[in-house]
């Protein structure tokens, strides 16, 4: 089924499809498996040494008190040099395992397997000064601003610590005034971290990266789960939703807080959707199973948790809805009492979080923060650069920063009617409703003026569970890898840096083409076509 088709009326909406049974990896498979596990870990060693000095470090970096360590800070051409030797290798590594992920191969890899490939490549990363961005220094500075008993939602970290405080330091310049845009879970337990770290900035990236990798074990653990239940090989999803190289990088690496809201997003959805018996279109719906109330219940609160880390997470209770009134009986009434329930329970626990943690609703009015970013690879933002480069050509002056807000407005409603036709369709069972909540996530993530490469998980990890054909497949592993390369090691440009970035790429380029001599005579089929 591509990611265009409808949803056949044998289809199972919620509950477990049997999927064809595949062989294991012969002997062979089994070989090149693990040279494709030794050659993404010696990636993620390169990427993590190369950090040590062309990563997103602090100010005050301790990097430059180590002995050894030290001289990698000193060479940041070298550094940048081996980072990007091992972001290729990471890539490659992953576009080759994908070999063994393949929709209906003869041979695939388990879950385990593939499981087993990602740990490996990722512990490396978790131990390592930021990459590819400084967001997790806000982070700390917003959280710092909860534990001392005042108003991220009104004040920035120059504002609230001033400019001379260690966190506020590390703080890219264009977030020093501005208020955080995270939900009040994400700050709270933030402001935790802070309790017990202080001032420490090695010991609060740690912390905070811990917290995003407990998301990022959501998401290996609900994934495959949602997988099977919507007739998708689990080995297939894991590979393009948890091994991405964007969560590597970004949410492992980057430590970015989408981690944790896609995590608890989609083990709400596991969870909700766990005791839905399987229904088909047309059939009687048999009465309520044991507890299935209960998980509904259950999996619309921890739904709520995650929109209360970023609130993108809010659209999954929209679909999770259509699920339920298809289980149901299918009717416009069914998919009122869903909308009833689930916005009952999102009230309940949104309002016990807000004011749980005394942040209140503040949050709701700094959601626009991200939008004081233009992002060059966003088409609304690309578009309105465009526009102001007509005007000024046609003499109509540099009306740039109105097409901005014009364009945001247009492509939030665009994306908000994109998601309204993807819920009328998944309710009259047009499309699987996970199917419509990565294209309506993917919607309002492209459409919006600040999109960054990892933005477009909170769209491929659903993708991942549900559209697992060769063509969303194909096209969601180019759209990945090509991402992977936007965002440089450091999390800002080059401009000003003691960085030599063209010679950098070019000695990469070669050390990976040595490695992939090495390949090609230890496991000659990972370089083959079709194999």
């Amino acid at each position: 089924m591509s990611l265009g088709e409808h949803d056949t009326p044998t289809r199972a909406v919620a509950s477990p499809v049997r999927t064809p049974q595949v062989d294991p990896l012969d002997t062979k498979e089994l070989r090149a498996l693990d040279v494709v596990r030794r050659f993404g870990t010696v990636g993620a060693l390169f990427l993590a040494l190369g950090s040590l000095g062309a990563g997103a470090a602090p100010v005050h970096n301790p990097v430059q008190d180590i002995p050894v360590l030290r001289l990698f800070a000193r060479i940041p051409t070298v550094s940048l040099a081996t980072a990007f030797t091992g972001m290729g290798m990471l890539v490659i590594g992953w576009l080759m395992l994908g070999r063994f992920a393949r929709p209906r191969r003869a041979r695939l890899a388990s879950r385990a397997q593939v499981t087993r490939t990602l740990v490996m490549w990722l512990t490396p990363l978790m131990f390592v000064p930021p990459l590819f961005s400084r967001d997790v220094y806000s982070y700390l500075a917003q959280s710092e601003i909860v534990h001392r008993g005042m108003d991220p939602y009104s004040l920035g970290p120059a504002q609230a610590l001033g400019v001379g405080d260690p966190l506020t330091s590390g703080v890219s310049n264009m977030w020093r005034e501005t208020p955080a845009p995270y939900g009040p879970l994400f700050l709270k337990v933030g402001s935790w971290i802070s309790g017990i770290v202080g001032d420490d900035v090695v010991a609060g990236v740690l912390l905070q990266r811990a917290v995003e990798l407990g998301g990022v074990v959501l998401i290996i653990w609900a994934l495959p789960r949602l997988a099977r239940r919507f007739g998708v090989e689990p080995a297939t999803a894991l590979w393009l939703g948890a091994a991405n190289p964007l969560v590597l990088f970004h949410l492992v690496a980057g430590a970015h807080n989408e981690a944790l809201g896609i995590g608890l997003m989609l083990a709400g959805l596991e969870l909700g959707i766990r005791r839905l018996p399987v229904r088909v279109a047309g059939d009687t719906p048999p009465p309520l199973a044991r507890g299935e109330i209960l998980f509904i219940v259950l999996g619309a609160a921890v739904i709520t948790l995650a929109a209360t880390v970023k609130i993108n997470a809010m659209i999954a209770l929209g679909f999770f809805g259509v699920m339920i009134a298809r289980r149901w009986h299918g009717r416009i009434a069914d998919l009122v009492r869903a909308a009833a329930l689930l916005g009952a329970v999102f009230a309940v626990v949104l309002v016990a979080l807000c004011y749980g943690t005394g942040l209140g609703f503040g949050w709701v009015g700094a959601l626009g923060t991200p939008g004081l970013v233009r992002s060059w690879i966003s088409p609304t933002a690309e578009l309105a650069n465009l526009g102001g480069v007509l005007g000024i050509a046609l003499g109509l002056g540099n009306h740039t920063d109105a097409l901005v807000t014009i364009l945001q407005f247009a492509g939030t409603v665009v994306a908000g009617l994109i998601t309204v036709k993807f819920l009328w369709d998944s309710f009259r069972w047009r499309y699987r409703p996970m199917i419509g909540l990565g294209v309506s996530l993917g919607a309002f993530m492209m459409l919006h003026v600040a999109m960054q490469p990892w933005w477009l998980l909170w769209a491929v990890i659903p993708l991942a569970a549900s559209a697992g054909t060769s063509r969303f497949r194909v096209a969601a592993m180019l759209v990945s890898a090509v991402l992977a390369f936007l965002a440089p090691p450091p999390g800002s440009t080059f401009d000003g840096r003691s960085f030599v970035p063209l010679q950098a790429y070019l000695a990469g380029i070669v050390v990976i083409a040595i490695a992939l001599l090495a390949v090609r005579r230890t496991a000659p089929l990972l370089l083959r076509r079709g194999t």
